[in-house]
């Protein structure tokens, strides 16, 4: 209905801005939730049935989301070798992750594992051109000290007034292989730009999973309880969310900053772990997580922006016509 002589037409609603470092942070959010209930499944269940099952079922929910929107499963052909590249990154990147959880102490293989920001950085910056400038690496710099702080590894045992373990070489060894991997798997995505959409990203990684995965876990499967499977839905739902996001934050960010901003999950960890285990962080910790949230923050109100996403989708275009 058009406004009445003298009436003021009113103002069309505002439409909110969704930064991708505020992507990042929502998707650390479900990353942790993902980590939680993994912890309490695999209580019993072994870790490659976890891993199994999670990809299963993310890949029902990539099928499903795709399928709702129309989208073809395989995108442009252009495209498919960085979809199939970003797959085998990921699957190998969790794979080598869960062993290290397996033959290092859970606070070494988090922080090796949390290194995937710095090869990130420097992945990004050799192949895709992208800038470090000194308040990113001193962002990164402060992220990783803020993570020895809160994970408190046996290595640097002196430190906290405890006798110094040497880690084994091999598994230290696969671990920083799978940060690697993890950090080759975020710079695939940022190299495809938006050019390809986020949820065809999402499905390609339980699609590889799930064959490469397969025969390691049914010799040794457990048939979960009905409240593991609700942990084991619940798990998989945090995947599928925390991927979505992590991947559209990687379309509009650069990698080193979306992935500093990861950090983030560090963090609430340490509350999931306060709230449901009853494991209140120690002065290390807590002072940990500020030198995280004030280098994220810090990272977040950087003025220049970053290169747009759209030239690097041009790029990629162009690198195959």
């Amino acid at each position: 209905m058009p406004p009445r002589p003298g009436e003021r037409r009113p103002s069309p609603p505002r439409r909110v801005r969704v930064t991708g470092l505020q992507q990042m942070a929502v998707g650390a959010f479900w990353f942790s939730l993902m980590s939680l209930t993994a912890k309490l499944a695999g209580r019993r269940l072994p870790s490659q049935e976890l891993v199994l099952v999670r990809a299963v079922m993310t890949l029902g929910l990539s099928w499903w989301t795709l399928r709702r929107a129309g989208l073809s499963m395989w995108g442009e052909p252009r495209l498919q070798r960085f979809l199939w590249q970003r797959g085998v990154l990921g699957c190998l990147g969790l794979t080598c992750f869960f062993y290290s959880l397996v033959h290092l102490p859970l606070s070494d293989a988090t922080l090796l594992q949390y290194t995937n920001p710095i090869w990130a950085a420097l992945l990004a910056a050799l192949l895709l051109g992208e800038r470090i400038t000194r308040r990113t690496a001193l962002c990164l710099v402060a992220s990783v000290v803020g993570v020895v702080m809160v994970v408190r590894p046996s290595a640097l045992g002196a430190l906290w007034g405890s006798a110094v373990v040497p880690l084994p070489s091999l598994a230290t060894a696969v671990a920083l292989v799978g940060a690697a991997c993890s950090a080759g798997s975020y710079v695939t995505v940022r190299r495809m730009g938006r050019a390809e959409d986020p949820r065809r990203v999402v499905f390609y990684l339980p699609l590889v999973t799930v064959p490469l995965t397969l025969p390691f876990a049914l010799p040794g499967w457990v048939w979960p309880t009905a409240q593991e499977w609700l942990l084991l839905t619940a798990m998989s739902v945090a995947t599928q969310l925390a991927q979505t996001f992590m991947t559209k934050a990687l379309q509009r960010e650069t990698a080193a900053r979306a992935t500093a901003v990861g950090y983030l999950q560090l963090v609430f960890a340490a509350v999931w772990g306060a709230l449901v285990f009853d494991d209140h962080p120690s002065g290390w910790s807590v002072a940990g997580a500020a030198i995280i949230v004030a280098s994220t923050l810090l990272l977040a109100f950087r003025r220049k922006a970053p290169p747009r996403a759209e030239v690097v989708a041009a790029e990629l275009a162009a690198a195959n016509e």
